[in-house]
């Protein structure tokens, strides 16, 4: 259920044990949260063999991005997809949220605003002129097209956007969800994309963002969610400061509060995704 306009934050975090077979990238797949989030969370964690028994913290708990509440919002630099279906007569509005993997750094995905242009199941895939040259680079040489099937890297469904070139689509590589590890398509756990793909008709809107550094709102608590910044941005991890007190100056003229400095510096100089309380609503 999507939380009313005052509250920012969803989910809950969570601890589990490992299984003896776990690696933290089977724990992350079984809890929907991506690769680097679960690492960057469980820092003192093996993420091979964490063993059996291992305590394993779940980050499930997000502040909602700066943007519309509506469609498709991905946050590039948290590699979190939230989703806002369009409300139903009688039932209170929602969200969604999964994790996603997006460009690397020599293929960035996009910011901006665009839609959901077409819809696509079972999609075959024609590899990009300049995708077939680095594959034929590395000694890996492609095909003009790749027929739908196990071997497609696009997997079952595709969602294509009004941005040439770019799908939302599922992958037959899983364990790569929640890395920059694509062309700059966004790619999801297979069994998120099924779940996902009946309910987004064509033409919602899609709004990709850059919030390494979000604020927001639970009751009478602030928190602040940091992300480590996209490899070509990281000269601003500098800036997280400034940047979160910009943020903090304008919920400050909505709304008056005590503000825990040093709670705040912590959160900034530990960008691990995790949302941490940094003040409490003023009581007159």
């Amino acid at each position: 259920m999507l939380p009313p306009t005052d509250i920012d934050l969803i989910g809950q975090t969570a601890v589990v044990e490992a299984r003896h077979e776990d690696t933290l990238l089977d724990i992350a797949r079984r809890y929907d949260i991506g690769q680097d989030e679960i690492v960057l969370a469980n820092t003192q964690v093996d993420r091979w063999l964490p063993g059996e028994g291992t305590e394993t913290i779940i980050p499930s708990r997000y502040i909602l991005p700066r943007a519309e509440r509506t469609g498709i919002v991905l946050n590039v630099p948290e590699m979190r997809m939230y989703y806002f279906p369009p409300p139903e007569a009688g039932l209170p509005a929602s969200v969604q949220t999964y994790p996603v993997s997006i460009g690397r750094m020599d293929w960035s995905t996009p910011l901006g605003r665009t839609t959901v242009a077409a819809k696509i199941r079972n999609p075959g895939w024609h590899p990009p002129d300049s995708i077939r040259a680095e594959a034929a680079a590395s000694g890996k040489p492609l095909p003009d097209f790749i027929p739908p099937g196990p071997d497609n890297p696009l997997g079952d469904y595709a969602l294509r956007l009004g941005l040439p070139g770019y799908l939302i689509h599922s992958t037959n590589r899983p364990y790569g969800v929640g890395m920059r590890v694509t062309h700059g398509c966004v790619r999801m756990y297979p069994e998120d994309i099924e779940r996902l793909f009946p309910h987004v008709p064509v033409g919602t809107p899609v709004q990709i963002v850059n919030q390494p550094v979000k604020i927001g709102w639970l009751f009478d608590t602030l928190f602040i969610e940091v992300h480590p910044p996209l490899d070509e941005h990281s000269e601003e991890s500098e800036a997280f400061l400034e940047t979160a007190m910009e943020l903090i100056n304008a919920a400050w003229a909505q709304r008056r509060f005590v503000l825990d400095a040093h709670a705040l510096k912590a959160a900034v100089n530990k960008p691990d995704g995790t949302p941490v309380p940094i003040a409490q609503a003023a009581t007159n």
